[in-house]
């Protein structure tokens, strides 16, 4: 009895570090990524905000801080290019506001890398620096 209690108790403390998927705005991998910034196939949205920004990005991306009053002179005309808005790692949301403003744009293949900064980081994938 004393451990089904702990891993009940263990299970919804468990529950809150884990964010759900998002089904508006499907995830995709590190490995698909990866491929589609090499090809120059994707539109990056940063949603850390403009230091952290600074101190580390994905290659290409755009500090949606900076930008989003004048984000669609920043995104291509192409409204079907795909755009992939991230932030810190699995459980930040920041991403969100990205995506929606670029779906209110009318741009519709828009997903989130969860893994976000910092797993692009433990990949030992390069990151650029703004000054």
């Amino acid at each position: 009895m004393r451990h089904a209690f702990a891993l009940a108790v263990a299970l919804v403390i468990g529950a809150g570090t884990v964010q759900a998927a998002d089904p508006t705005y499907p995830d995709i991998t590190h490995d698909e990524l990866v491929k589609a910034v090499e090809s120059k196939k994707v539109t990056l949205l940063d949603a850390n905000g403009s230091d952290s920004y600074k101190a580390g990005h994905i290659p290409t991306a755009i500090d949606f801080e900076k930008t989003e009053k004048d984000l669609a002179s920043k995104l291509p005309a192409d409204k079907s290019t795909l755009i992939v808005a991230y932030c810190a790692n699995e459980r930040c949301t920041a991403y969100r506001s990205a995506a929606r403003a670029a779906k209110e744009l009318g741009y519709t293949n828009i997903k989130h890398y969860s893994k976000g900064i910092l797993g692009w980081k433990s990949a030992g994938a390069t990151v650029e620096t703004a000054k």
